[in-house]
């Protein structure tokens, strides 16, 4: 059955097996694509839940996603399946391993490293022409943004270790108006697939800000934001590369990760 399942579509049932590569039966939380509103297709919502799943640490960094048990999961063809890893792997948040197949990303300290300094370069030097290049539409657009995510709780409901979907789709926002007064769309398509691929990393540090360094992120945007609105592109760069080093430091020093 997972042969047939990892296969073509037209040799693939509608609905697989249930196992993961365990062997043992195993659902993952959520909700069937099946009661979903008509208007979303199959696999817009199987591609929404997994991350989802993903995101919140349901399914944890370097598991392997079997065909099978997704196919069960959501009632889906394989290809709805396979449609939904793809646009996962292209956001980083899963990969294809020879014999494993899809697997949600692994953590390391290595690729937090890279990945932070990529970051920091591209992020800062993106700034810096949005400073350069905005008008006072983005400024606006920026100032409206800034606002709503400060006022948008940051924890979800009764899980304080776990951020808020609502925080978490605005916080993407920000950063997205934040770098959108440049004018040069190669280097802000670069900027946010850097942050894209960084969001798996945020979710982890999250419970790391209260336990073991008090952070006060919405004080770290407030302060970006002020620079960018005096124009001030140094300053505005040197705080967004502290913002974006500190998640780095407190999973370097929480031990999580993989060398």
């Amino acid at each position: 059955m997972q042969r047939a399942c990892a296969g073509s579509d037209r040799r693939a049932p509608k609905r697989c097996g249930r196992l993961f590569a365990s062997g043992r039966a195993h659902r993952l939380p959520g909700a069937s694509v099946s009661n979903m509103p008509a208007s979303r297709t199959r696999q817009e919502e199987v591609y929404r839940l997994l991350r989802a799943d993903i995101l919140s640490g349901r399914v944890q960094p370097g598991e392997r996603l079997a065909f099978a048990a997704l196919c069960d999961r959501f009632s889906v063809s394989v290809g709805a399946v396979r449609e939904a890893l793809q646009r996962l792997a292209e956001q980083s948040l899963v990969r294809s391993e020879p014999q494993r197949g899809f697997v949600v990303m692994p953590l390391s300290e290595a690729d937090l490293r890279d990945l932070t300094e990529a970051r920091v370069h591209i992020e800062t030097l993106t700034l810096r022409q949005a400073i350069r290049d905005g008008d006072l539409d983005w400024e606006g657009r920026l100032v409206a943004v800034h606002h709503r995510l400060a006022v948008t709780p940051v924890y979800a409901p009764g899980h304080p270790d776990r951020l808020s979907e609502a925080w978490a789709e605005v916080h993407n926002e920000f950063h997205g108006v934040l770098l959108a007064g440049c004018r040069n769309p190669r280097l802000t398509e670069i900027a946010n697939h850097l942050r894209a691929s960084a969001e798996l990393y945020r979710r982890w540090s999250v419970p790391l800000s209260d336990r073991t360094h008090p952070r006060d992120i919405p004080a770290e945007h407030a302060a970006i934001v002020d620079a960018v609105l005096a124009r001030d592109a140094e300053l505005a760069s040197r705080r967004l590369a502290e913002h974006i080093e500190t998640t780095t430091r407190l999973l370097l020093e929480s031990g999580r990760l993989s060398v």
